[in-house]
């Protein structure tokens, strides 16, 4: 016999006001979600407006860029391109720029690595607090006494100075991103290895390191991303020899005009390596940043 199941006395009505609930709920749900939705769209549009006009105006003759009347409706150039290129100081900075934010960042990450490994693995709170400072004070206050202390060495104006004065402010910022993501990997796969006879730094190297990966290639990026960047230290410290992109924009401006062409196209040309830091990286970026956010 097939067992037969009646209904509980107000289970139609129970449900049904079930359904009125989860309809009420729905409503205040999807008025968030279209809010969330255009305030997406407002963020997106900021940022990315000013980009949209950088590439336009990179087209546009400077009578263009300078009248508000012009929008995208024009008739696009190249000579802005091909002024730029054409002069060798753009392939020069560019290169300095590649060299300076490669050589700094890959020394950062050599220093910075394992002492944010030891910080987060032996609990050196103050240590890791002394080397903070190094970030938190303002990098125009030390470029006085860096210009004077690297004029006595005769360093100015070489690639030296410029990578030091960079690892200054890279070497903390990738400490204290690798201390949280150290901390969040458990301690008992270095146990593990310690016990079968690795060193302390032998356990870093084989266990530690290969998996704080995602972690190094974020702190990279942002490390590099900060050097391309970097505008006052090689305004300062650098010569004609050793001028970086940023410097070389900076040239286009002169107290009697500017040429907005020509700016734009080489800031347009300057912005692709980061972008394509940032792509290509966006996915250690963002485990890199929330390393430590879930701890505990």
């Amino acid at each position: 016999m097939s067992a037969v199941t009646t209904p509980a006395p107000g289970g139609a009505p129970v449900r049904a006001s079930q359904r009125v609930v989860a309809r009420r709920r729905r409503g205040p749900q999807r008025a968030l979600g279209a809010l969330r939705a255009v305030l997406i769209v407002i963020v997106c549009a900021v940022i990315a407006l000013p980009i949209v006009w950088m590439i336009a105006a990179a087209f546009k003759t400077n009578v263009q860029v300078t009248d508000p009347t012009v929008g995208l409706a024009f008739s696009p150039t190249w000579d802005n391109f091909r002024g730029v290129l054409a002069d060798g100081a753009l392939a020069q900075s560019l290169g300095n720029s590649l060299l300076i934010g490669v050589v700094s960042t890959a020394l950062s990450i050599v220093i910075a690595v394992p002492a944010a490994w030891a910080v987060g693995r032996f609990r050196m709170r103050r240590t890791g607090s002394v080397v903070l400072v190094a970030r938190i004070i303002p990098a125009i206050s030390l470029l006085v006494p860096w210009y004077y202390m690297f004029a006595q060495l005769g360093l100015v104006g070489s690639h030296l100075v410029l990578i030091l004065s960079h690892m200054f402010v890279s070497v903390p910022l990738i400490l204290w991103i690798m201390i949280g993501f150290f901390e969040g990997l458990p301690v008992e796969l270095e146990d593990a290895a310690r016990t079968d006879g690795l060193s302390a730094f032998g356990a870093f190297l084989r266990i530690a390191l290969p998996l704080a990966a995602p972690g190094t290639a974020s702190a990279a990026v942002l490390a590099f991303i900060f050097s391309w960047n970097n505008f006052i230290f090689a305004l300062i410290l650098a010569d004609e020899r050793t001028m970086t992109m940023p410097v070389l924009l900076f040239n286009f401006m002169s107290y009697a005009s500017t040429d907005w062409g020509g700016l734009m196209a080489a800031a347009t040309l300057m912005t692709v390596p980061v972008l394509l830091a940032a792509v290509f990286g966006q996915r250690y970026l963002v485990a890199g940043l929330t390393a430590g956010a879930t701890k505990g």
